[in-house]
């Protein structure tokens, strides 16, 4: 009763569009999709065993847990065994399975072979586990399945307040799994494919699901990962084949469902780690390490987080990986200083270009928003630079121009923080001026005051303007004194 009222709640998420935490996911590397494979068998196929860990308190019950390939069997209490019957068995089908992806990579008209392998792989293993009697030499089956389709439970379906809480519970861990496990998959495999993606439609497909769903009995179900490597692997290339599947799926159920109770688990999971293997490449996570050490981190940690504890853990930890190294840019906008290439005229960053710099003038990029979460570095960094130039070149910096045509916003609080800035700078006899504004960020100055407090004659147009005001100002100090009047064109 609880599964059709559960099932519509994970819509809610399809309705407006979630573009931005969609665009926040990071694409799944191929070693997430294959660490995932195991917990999520159990979704793929209601009639499938689990194959996740099963809790329970050691004075009540003693219960077996089976790895990804059923090759440990751990008791409740943590004792662990290896059972070689179903080592040698799981590695048989692997092996088979991999060399049937190798025939149809060296010959792609050989591609049937590849597609039966896994039919193959559960019939054999089927057969041979009842011919042996596997459950007697440590090996799992699927067990006893009854024949029939799932009933109809749309007249099940309640509005009841006290199942309100479970309902909002489920919901909402649907919705977020769904956009942290398919919208991710499906983005990184668009992006293998070179197709378009649109995760809103793809919300909407996993809430449409999970009500039809519930009108026949199933339960909440989020983005399979393993059946999409299934599904990839076996060439399918349009939602056709789920009809197809879902079809053959209904006629083994309601006609062959008991011939599959001999089904070894460690087939099952052999077909997902086989299928998923397909996908990894080590390459990309060697190219992550050579190119950025911190996106091989996050890497490594959804890889991790993911094998040794639990995929929506090693999910959720790689994007709180990515939302800090965001929040890092945020807090720490590029800057840098600049110096004029001799024989071009251009202005570029000192550190990487051999540039004349203009003694006692001091010029200043700042490359990203600036806002409430770092404005006080903005100011302490121009301060840093100010020293930095004083201390190496033994010149006294009298004039700071700050080029504002990489900054595509600001707030007030930046604002607030450029005007101290200004204030401290001429507390110590330093002049400042400003380069270039965009026009959002030339209006909030002049909406603010800010243009009014400083002078319209600190603005300019280029740098070359800029700095041209500034060693007019510094020769007219060292001839006339501070008390003679610059006039220079304005933006404003």
């Amino acid at each position: 009763m609880l599964q059709s009222m559960n099932m519509t709640e994970g819509t809610d998420f399809g309705v407006p569009r979630p573009s931005l935490l969609v665009d926040g996911l990071r694409l799944v590397d191929a070693s997430d999709l294959a660490t995932d494979a195991p917990s999520l068998t159990d979704t793929d196929a209601p009639s499938a065993p689990r194959l996740t860990k099963i809790h329970a308190p050691h004075h009540v019950l003693r219960l077996t847990e089976v790895d990804a390939l059923g090759l440990v069997e751990v008791d409740a209490p943590g004792l662990t065994k290896i059972r070689w019957e179903t080592t040698v068995l799981g590695v048989i089908f692997i092996v088979f399975l991999q060399f049937t992806r190798y025939v149809r990579k060296r010959n792609p008209r050989l591609f049937w072979v590849s597609a039966i392998g896994p039919m193959t792989t559960v019939i054999v293993g089927a057969v041979f586990t009842y011919l042996v009697k596997g459950q007697k030499h440590g090996i799992q089956i699927v067990g006893r399945l009854d024949r029939g389709i799932n009933p109809l439970s749309i007249k099940d379906i309640t509005f009841e307040s006290k199942y309100l809480p479970t309902i909002l519970k489920t919901g909402i861990i649907t919705a977020i799994m769904s956009m942290a496990d398919g919208i991710a998959v499906g983005r990184g495999l668009s992006v293998v494919e070179n197709t378009p993606y649109d995760g809103n439609k793809e919300m909407l497909a996993f809430g449409l699901m999970n009500i039809f769903g519930s009108f026949t009995s199933c339960y909440v179900t989020t983005g399979p990962f393993s059946k999409t490597a299934v599904n990839y692997n076996a060439g399918c290339k349009t939602a056709m084949t789920n009809i197809i599947q879902a079809f053959l799926v209904a006629l083994i159920l309601q006609y062959l469902a008991p011939l599959f109770g001999y089904t070894p688990l460690v087939a099952l999971s052999a077909i997902i780690v086989s299928a998923v293997l397909g996908l990894i490449d080590y390459t990309q996570a060697i190219h992550l390490y050579k190119v950025d050490k911190f996106d091989f981190i996050i890497c490594m940690a959804a890889f991790l987080g993911v094998t040794f504890v639990a995929m929506d853990f090693g999910l959720m930890l790689s994007l709180g990986l990515g939302l800090v190294r965001a929040a890092l840019y945020v807090a720490r906008p590029g800057t840098c200083k600049l110096g004029k290439l001799p024989d071009v005229g251009l202005y570029r960053d000192v550190e990487h270009y051999t540039t004349s710099t203009f003694q006692g003038v001091l010029i200043v990029q700042l490359g990203s928003p600036i806002h409430f979460a770092n404005s006080n570095y903005v100011r302490e960094r121009m301060i840093r630079y100010v020293r930095d130039e004083q201390d190496s070149s033994g010149d006294t910096i009298e004039h700071i121009i700050a080029d504002l045509s990489g900054v595509t916003s600001i707030d007030t609080t930046a604002i607030e923080g450029l005007l101290e800035t200004k204030k401290i700078f001429e507390k110590n006899e330093i002049q400042m001026s400003f380069v270039n504004p965009k026009m959002e960020v030339l209006e909030k100055l002049i909406l603010s005051n800010f243009v009014d407090m400083i002078g319209k004659e600190s603005f300019f147009l280029t740098l070359d303007d800029a700095v041209k005001a500034s060693q007019y100002t510094l020769r007219k100090l060292k001839t006339n004194g501070p008390e003679e009047a610059i006039r220079e064109t304005s933006v404003v």
